[in-house]
């Protein structure tokens, strides 16, 4: 019996790196010269990146498979919703002409069509599924339609990436926009995964944090995010994670990746702040990992912090990636928001947001 289960546990483990270095979705992995080169970073040390605070937690075998069966063993009432969240349809011959003022379509969790300065830009584009390496291994997203497919998107002027989690950085879905896409705004290291899949280097640019860069029109700076990063065992912090400033001549829309609470968030706010929208990370927490993702009450605060004029909260609605409710966040972020005067917005997805809106009132459809 003894000799079965070391048998088992071998074959396994051959089966898991076989399939890490074929399934294409895992991404790729960093040179020693990239390596050397991100050494050079300040939030790089002993060979991974760091957040400024000494989190997160180095979790033993143990207490990962711990988690692991909570996880799955778990029943959350109203973890999802009891039917697929319907979606406003977007016409794609109007977004292809479309010139007016800057505005948002979110696509549900993080992703977002932002068309601002006649450019179409797409944050965290994770249009597939499943937020997994492959569809067996998750649940299936809680909308099944798409306000706008990729093939009906028009052609994209940027792709902005906040870290390498597979809800925010979907292989099958960059492979889909590869035709379409002309540039990649990322994190250190991220840009390794895209050229994994067939994006040419020269399309890629690579910042740390505080790093600004001009994109035509726009100023993009990638700034600080308290979170983490990887895509497979052992492979943990090897990219760098973070939120961004998106600054044209008439709006400021910041955008926060996921991470805790922590001062970072005063600190972009004094330096680029006030902001017209705060694209807000809020849901997928838990208290035990509360320093890696905002709970909702820090959410609000955070979108104080960050000087934002309104704040719209996302990371909900996509994916059931904890053990919350699937409207938790929405409820709890709105009721701290309003405690804190803090304008908040909730539209449905699909649903077009013009950045500099004040007037417009969004109903509450996750109750209907």
């Amino acid at each position: 019996m003894l000799i079965f289960f070391v048998l088992l546990i071998v074959v396994l483990i051959v089966l898991y790196f076989l399939f890490v270095k074929f399934y294409p979705s895992f991404g790729g992995d960093m040179s020693e010269k990239s390596l050397q080169q991100y050494a050079t970073s300040e939030n790089y040390k002993e060979g991974r990146f760091v957040n400024k605070q000494d989190v997160p937690k180095d979790l033993g075998f143990s207490e990962m498979m711990g988690l692991a069966y909570t996880f799955f063993t778990t029943k959350v009432p109203k973890g999802r919703p009891k039917d697929d969240l319907q979606v406003q349809k977007v016409d794609s011959t109007k977004v292809a002409d479309y010139n007016g003022d800057a505005r948002l379509i979110w696509y549900g969790h993080s992703a977002f069509l932002l068309q601002i300065e006649n450019k179409n830009i797409l944050l965290d584009p994770m249009f597939g599924k499943v937020a997994a390496p492959h569809p067996w291994l998750g649940e299936n997203r809680f909308n099944k339609e798409m306000p706008l497919t990729i093939n009906k998107l028009p052609q994209i002027d940027a792709v902005i990436i906040s870290h390498d989690h597979y809800d925010h950085l979907d292989y099958e879905s960059i492979i889909k926009l590869k035709e379409k896409v002309k540039r990649y705004f990322v994190p250190l290291g991220v840009g390794i995964h895209l050229e994994a899949w067939g994006i040419d280097k020269n399309q890629i640019v690579e910042l740390d944090w505080w790093q600004e860069t001009l994109f035509d029109d726009l100023k993009l700076v990638c700034t600080p995010a308290q979170h983490f990063s990887g895509r497979k065992i052992g492979k943990n912090q090897t990219t760098l994670w973070s939120s961004w400033v998106i600054q044209s001549q008439f709006e400021n829309i910041f955008f926060s990746g996921d991470g805790g609470y922590g001062k970072h968030f005063s600190e972009i706010g004094a330096k680029y702040g006030p902001f017209d929208i705060g694209l807000m990370e809020c849901g997928q927490y838990n208290e035990k990992w509360a320093d890696i993702h905002c709970m909702p009450e820090e959410t609000a605060q955070a979108g104080v912090d960050v000087q934002a004029k309104k704040i719209m909260p996302i990371h909900w609605a996509g994916f059931k990636l904890a053990l919350h409710s699937w409207t938790d966040p929405i409820i709890r972020v709105r009721k701290k928001s309003n405690e804190l005067n803090l304008p908040m917005i909730a539209p449905k997805i699909g649903q077009p947001v013009i950045v500099k809106d004040s007037t417009t009132v969004y109903q509450d459809w996750w109750d209907l």
